[in-house]
């Protein structure tokens, strides 16, 4: 009989050991483990991340072992993963994979996190474990396709079986287990777009609930809770029932040779990722040509289907995270202000006149090659048709952020401390402080000190 995928990546996430795995994988997961960090302290006190904690405070611990990095403080694994799953997606600054159309980091962090600290496992094994997340993540999310995409959102969906597969190996699970804690997360999958035509929080739900409900099934299945084994690929398992272009080879692609976490990109701008490439593009566009935002009679950006599918539905945001997903307002931002960051939304993107003024003369328009080309790569194409007639072209073919076109370590951990440092989670200093150690964190006996209230030693 053949091997199906689902066991071909049980078998891979249960068997990852560290001290074999390049050097570049391991330094690239502690990159984003630190740009993960900046992004959960940085919804520390938003209604999403309140709601949650409220809900911890009623139903939880009123401490225990495993950091809240938002609060600083501690409660049980679950609502540890819970909340900081929430937070980590709340500043949209998380990291994504292009390929998958999937941010592995705030599903596999706070699952992985919460796992390792309950487990008191090495930081050896805490990453190892992330790695197995991201690699496992990021092949179902491209095997569930564009088609599924278009629907649900594939970090809640992908995610949870991530979030299983990293602490499946935190937790050591074998590869029956392993396997059986995939089935587990695949039924409790989910994760709809509907969301956001009313700005609602649900975004944060999926985010949270893919983190918690991935913990949930590889501890089921550590102590012998069986799941569905062809949960992806079976007669009524996920593609079966969110996709209409599933491909079944991404699913085992080159496992062990092809390191997928390497692929994931940091985000730059504080939005959703569609908007990235065209933001790109017009700072382009407005640098080399010196136009103001008072030349500018409309731009147009030249996108891929997803991004119609996704940021068509908001026309004018009525609340900031809604703002992140309107096109015109992140592209009226760089017009007006130079940078799409959380100042310029918190402050400017429902209030600034000129920038509503400047949002509604901005469209979308479906760009062939832009389309053909995604979403292994994210193409930016603006045209910007200026007050006294000329009409502008930009192009950005790597958005900051991606490979090749990447952050330095100064411009992640710069990153991470402003983001630390947004709402008050952190000083500067503190921050700093567990930036330095995450850099070390393989070599820790045990992974603490992350969160502000925590023992700040690594247990070397």
């Amino acid at each position: 009989m053949a091997v199906i995928p689902e066991r071909e990546l049980a078998e891979f996430a249960a068997s990852i050991d560290l001290a074999r795995v390049p050097t570049a994988v391991v330094e690239g997961a502690k990159s984003l483990m630190i740009d993960w960090f900046g992004s959960a302290l940085a919804g520390k006190d938003s209604p999403q991340v309140n709601a949650f904690t409220h809900f911890a405070e009623v139903m939880g611990p009123d401490s225990g072992s495993c950091d809240v990095l938002p609060a600083g403080t501690t409660t049980s694994a679950l609502f540890a993963a819970l909340i900081n799953g929430a937070s980590s997606h709340v500043a949209e600054q998380d990291d994504v994979h292009n390929g998958s159309v999937f941010h592995p980091g705030t599903v596999v962090f706070p699952a992985a996190l919460a796992a390792a600290q309950q487990e008191n496992v090495s930081g050896a094994e805490f990453l190892a474990g992330v790695i197995a997340g991201y690699e496992v993540g990021i092949r179902v999310g491209e095997f569930l396709g564009r088609s599924h995409y278009k629907i649900f959102h594939t970090t809640g969906t992908a995610g949870t079986i991530a979030a299983a597969a990293a602490v499946g190996r935190v937790l050591a699970l074998d590869a029956d287990q392993m396997q059986h804690a995939f089935g587990s997360a695949g039924t409790q999958a989910a994760g709809l777009w509907e969301f956001l035509r009313d700005a609602a929080d649900s975004k944060q739900l999926h985010t949270a609930k893919a983190a918690a409900d991935g913990l949930l099934a590889a501890y089921l299945a550590r102590d012998g809770f069986t799941g569905a084994k062809a949960i992806l690929t079976g007669r009524q398992g996920m593609a079966a029932g969110m996709s209409r272009d599933a491909d079944e080879s991404k699913l085992a692609d080159r496992l062990g040779e092809r390191w997928a976490t390497l692929e994931t990109s940091y985000k730059w701008h504080a939005s959703c990722r569609h908007t990235h490439p065209a933001a790109d593009a017009l700072m382009s566009v407005m640098e080399r040509e010196r136009v103001a935002w008072t030349d500018v009679a409309s731009i147009e950006a030249r996108v891929h289907q997803g991004a119609i599918d996704v940021l068509g539905q908001v026309q004018r945001p009525s609340s900031v995270h809604q703002a992140k997903f309107s096109m015109g307002t992140v592209l009226a931002l760089i017009a007006v202000h130079g940078a799409a960051g959380l100042s310029e939304f918190e402050n400017g993107a429902l209030t600034d006149q000129r920038v509503t003024q400047l949002r509604d003369r901005v469209t979308m328009v479906l760009d062939p090659e832009v389309d053909a080309a995604y979403p292994r790569r994210w193409i930016g194409k603006v045209v910007v048709s200026t007050t006294d007639g000329r009409r502008l072209e930009g192009r950005v073919d790597v958005p900051k952020g991606d490979p090749g076109n990447g952050l330095s370590r100064r411009e992640i951990e710069e990153k991470a401390v402003r983001l630390a440092v947004y709402r008050g989670a952190m000083t500067k200093d503190e921050a700093g402080d567990v930036i330095r150690r995450i850099w070390r964190i393989d070599e820790a006996r045990r992974v603490r000190g992350l969160s502000k209230s925590a023992d700040t030693s690594t247990g070397r």
